[in-house]
């Protein structure tokens, strides 16, 4: 089992911004977590991935009950299991395409950004400063970061969002080929209903 989330709640200034959240997450089983904008999408895969603390109820990962572990250890737990692709790419514009990749790895591998790149079509771009890429490009590199690490899962929070249809289905292909590759479990959060199609576990969240 992979993740177990029971009974959770979140509250924040208090108004209630998930209730009764109950479900069980298998490994390989990748998630689309789907609903309007304010429904907590956001706020459900930062609770996941330990970067909030629920209100109420119980995240666990892996047999490890988040409510039980210290900060440090929650932390760790994330560094060596999670990768992230933002809605915003937050890349740092001053280093390259390597550099930035770099920046998410425990231990930089070469070979391993080699290989990255030559499947998302970058390598000609390994040693361009990160301002001078397409948008495009700079999306790219931002899924070959989420996944430098070989994580176990990946969070994704809107990564189709500002895109047209043609780009969607290109990047949420290439997002799913390089979790597949790493034998990762994808997290997907979103309000983009185009990409429900991609997913079998849809998990319907509302306001």
């Amino acid at each position: 089992m992979l993740f177990q989330i029971k009974n959770l709640e979140y509250s924040l200034n208090k108004k209630l911004i998930l209730k009764n959240l109950d479900f069980i997450l298998k490994e390989s089983n990748h998630l689309l977590i789907i609903g309007p904008s304010g429904s907590g999408k956001t706020t459900l895969i930062n609770l996941m991935a330990g970067l909030l603390k629920p209100t109420n109820g119980q995240i666990i990962f892996e047999d490890k009950e988040y409510n039980l572990l210290p900060e440090e250890q929650i932390d760790n737990i994330r560094l060596n299991n999670f990768g992230f692709i933002f809605q915003k790419l937050y890349l740092i514009n001053h280093l390259t395409v390597e550099q930035n990749i770099q920046l998410a790895m425990q231990k930089s591998d070469k070979n391993f950004i080699d290989v990255l790149l030559h499947n998302l079509n970058l390598k000609e771009h390994k040693k361009k400063i990160a301002s001078e890429l397409s948008f495009g490009e700079a999306q790219r590199v931002a899924i070959a970061r989420g996944v430098a690490n070989k994580p176990k899962v990946i969070f994704a929070d809107e990564p189709t969002s500002a895109l047209d249809d043609k780009n969607v289905e290109n990047v949420i292909n290439l997002i799913f080929a390089q979790a597949n590759h790493n034998k990762s479990t994808l997290i997907v959060s979103t309000h983009d209903s185009r990409i429900q199609k991609f997913f079998k576990n849809i998990l319907k969240v509302s306001l």
